[in-house]
């Protein structure tokens, strides 16, 4: 995993820029899909790297999340 993304990650963390995040998610979502729409190639290992991205911007922005019960879920989501 990059550790540039952790840092970025990290960052946005820090200053609670959750849009930020979302919007990073949504970007790594789409490159998954498009790896795994290419043919010709084999894109297993551009795709674990893609997934442990996710997992650690998911990890941001679950970081984010306010406690239970803080605000209501509709707020939230």
């Amino acid at each position: 995993m990059s550790k540039a993304l952790e840092l970025i990650v990290d960052g946005y963390v820090k200053v609670r820029d959750r849009r930020a995040l979302t919007e990073l998610l949504a970007h790594r979502r789409k490159l998954v899909a498009d790896l795994q729409a290419v043919s010709g190639i084999d894109p297993e290992k551009s795709l674990a790297v893609v997934q442990a991205e996710l997992a650690l911007i998911e990890a941001g922005l679950e970081a984010l999340k306010p406690p239970p019960g803080s605000i209501p879920d509709n707020e939230w989501g």
